[in-house]
């Protein structure tokens, strides 16, 4: 017994120290599994959003175009903080602060992650036209990087795994690294996108895949990593009547490092009707929360699905459209989902509207708790190491994204960036 524990017995009976020893012999295997199968968040910035363009028309300087037509949009629709108040379900005060933010975020870094897609959202004309198209969107995206240009999360979607489009999806993924790693570095925040899972043998074998791409193309072991999409019934219920995300989560390892809610594949199965199919249906409801908790204590991330509902047309269409939007994107985060789809740049406006006014209003209660936790002021309220450990995390995911500055965090509640990053990943 060590010393610590030899203390700790001290003066109890002899059978409750034989029972100490026997309890920690008992408990030693499911000790390991929960410290190897729930090691906590994924340290580092998660992006707010994936931006999902079809492969084929890809080019470096997109990213720029996007936030370009963002901002145009805002000109033309809302030019000022009281119509961008009223387009984005925000109040007066509020709005002028967030849209000075969106617009230099729009400016300065419009798209934080973008995906290739090879798979919905792309219609290629025959396969030798995918092999042109993959070939052609890595050399694009070694450019993008080259020279800059590339947001910071970048990657590609390919075709399912499926029986019917296996052999394809793995010829897309070989040309388009090998051609990628042609003309330099694998950008370092790279990452696959595989649609449609339905098995936890599925993520295996994509795990497998990587494996086998590291082992042909030089890369370093364990860096190329996935995440999936919940798309399928079968993900939330196996037929033995199991959580197949739940197995699915940690037959991907190390490599697995997101799960994507994927709206309308999953409304379709189910058989709900086109005109209901929707981020806010309650059969949506109901998968999010299996994914969230299946999640739970991994290093794997969630996103949520994407609103096909376009700020496109009239300037009342286009209103109407980010109302829409930006109240499902503030509807997601009051959930815990700090991420989502984008499908047209105008959408990029409705997503930081709706994410910087969530921070901001929650930053003054969150700054009062951390510091009544912390002893600097009383909030009235008895704060848990595990709410602590959440309100650091909230700051932090602001700073990320813009939303937040660290210097009005600093002087609200007397922390930087290194104590939040210290409570939000203080052993409990």
């Amino acid at each position: 017994m060590s010393h610590g524990r030899a203390r700790a017995t001290a003066g109890l009976p002899d059978a409750i120290g034989q029972a100490v020893a026997e309890v920690d012999e008992m408990l030693a295997a499911s000790d390991r599994a929960l410290t190897a199968g729930y090691p906590g968040d994924r340290p580092g910035r998660q992006p707010v959003h994936t931006a999902y363009v079809p492969a084929d028309l890809f080019h470096p300087g997109l990213a720029a175009d996007w936030g370009r037509q963002a901002l145009q949009a805002l000109a033309d629709c809302a030019p000022s903080p009281a119509e961008f108040g009223a387009a984005m379900g925000l109040p007066g005060e509020l709005a002028a602060i967030v849209r000075e933010r969106v617009v230099a975020k729009l400016s300065d870094e419009p798209v934080e992650d973008l995906r290739l897609d090879f798979e919905d959202g792309y219609k290629p004309a025959g396969a030798a036209a995918e092999d042109t198209d993959a070939v052609a969107a890595a050399r694009n995206l070694a450019a993008a990087a080259a020279a800059g240009s590339a947001p910071p999360f970048v990657g590609i979607r390919c075709k399912s795994l499926e029986a019917a489009s296996r052999l394809r999806a793995i010829r897309t993924i070989s040309l388009f690294l090998e051609e990628l790693l042609a003309h330099g570095p694998m950008p370092a925040a790279f990452v696959l996108t595989l649609p449609k899972v339905s098995t936890a043998e599925q993520v295996r074998a994509m795990a497998l895949l990587c494996d086998r791409c590291e082992q042909a193309f030089g890369l370093p072991g364990g860096s190329l990593a996935f995440e999936i999409q919940a798309e399928t019934p079968q993900l939330i219920l196996g037929a033995d009547g199991s959580a197949t995300i739940a197995r699915c989560v940690h037959a991907g390892g190390e490599r697995l490092t997101g799960v994507h809610y994927g709206t309308y594949d999953y409304a379709a199965a189910l058989g709900i009707a086109g005109e209901f199919q929707r981020l806010d249906h309650p059969a949506a409801d109901h998968a999010r929360e299996v994914l969230q908790v299946a999640v739970a204590g991994t290093r794997v991330r969630l996103s949520d699905g994407s609103c096909n509902v376009l700020p496109t047309g009239s300037r009342a269409d286009v209103a109407a459209a980010w109302r829409l939007h930006s109240g499902l994107v503030r509807r997601g985060l009051e959930r815990g989902f700090y991420q989502g789809w984008d499908l047209h740049p105008a959408q990029l406006a409705s997503r930081y509207a709706a994410t910087y006014g969530f921070f901001l209003a929650g930053v003054p209660r969150a700054c009062g708790r951390l510091r009544s936790y912390t002893g600097s002021a009383d909030s009235g309220t008895l704060e848990e190491p595990a709410t602590a450990l959440a309100l650091a995390g909230f700051l932090l995911r602001g700073l990320d994204c813009g939303a937040l500055s660290e210097a009005e965090i600093g002087e609200r509640c007397g922390l930087d960036r290194t104590a939040l990053w210290a409570l939000r990943h203080a052993r409990r």
